[in-house]
């Protein structure tokens, strides 16, 4: 008797499952482009086996994404167009659209750069809006130079493959950038130099342009470097 009432709840736990989701397993509301959907679970989720990426292709076409929307209406605003360069279809790999309570967060992962081709992972700006700030002015360096798609920040710049900041240089960043031009270094500012007199000096050596003193002085007590560029 106890395994035949055991059976028939169960039969009823999964019949009230299936006719009153929202009641028995909904996670909560869906989000507002998709309250359409609120009554339709299996629009998006499969039997037993929860969402499914094919089935939100039916709707979403992966090349009209952040393109058209889903009735083909031209998207106006200007929106990153990555999903076409995606290596593979995980819809549930950033997207949820049950925002909250959000039951299953530990499943919900964000962005992995590592699902996009090889030869958009580092072109950032396909997607992201380059920073203005005085840091980031006039820098022409990739954002890899410095960042990395794991954890932006801490910024992960080694200021020594230009120039070795040893007990003697540890100085305000624009004493040596003025006006926070980060592109550009000086070292006038604290050596006694005169710039015509080393100008003079360096055209000695054929080397015509002293702007730039780290392209040839990468340490405090290191000799020039070898290579060096007389037009740039």
């Amino acid at each position: 008797m106890l395994w035949i009432a055991l059976c028939v709840l169960l039969v009823i736990a999964i019949a009230a499952a299936f006719s009153f989701p929202h009641e028995m397993v909904s996670p909560g509301n869906l989000i507002p482009a998709h309250a359409g959907l609120q009554d339709n679970c299996f629009a998006c989720h499969m039997p037993f086996r929860g969402p499914s990426a094919e089935r939100c292709i039916t709707c979403h076409t992966v090349d009209d994404i952040g393109k058209k929307t889903t009735k083909g209406v031209p998207i106006v605003e200007q929106r990153p167009i990555f999903h076409q360069a995606l290596i593979s279809q995980n819809c549930m790999a950033c997207h949820s659209d049950h925002p909250r309570p959000r039951l299953i967060s530990e499943t919900i992962m964000p962005f992995a750069h590592e699902m996009l081709r090889p030869d958009l992972r580092n072109r950032c700006i396909a997607c992201h809006i380059p920073p203005r700030d005085q840091q980031h002015r006039g820098q022409s360096l990739p954002c890899a130079q410095c960042h990395q798609t794991q954890a932006w920040k801490p910024s992960t710049f080694n200021h020594d493959g230009y120039f070795q900041l040893d007990r003697n240089h540890q100085t305000a960043c624009v004493t040596c950038h003025l006006g926070a031009h980060y592109e550009r270094t000086t070292c006038f500012g604290c050596h006694a130099h005169q710039p015509d007199q080393t100008r003079v000096e360096h055209l000695e050596e054929g080397i015509s342009n002293i702007d730039n003193c780290v392209q040839c002085h990468r340490a405090p007590d290191a000799e020039p470097a070898e290579q060096r560029d007389n037009d740039d």
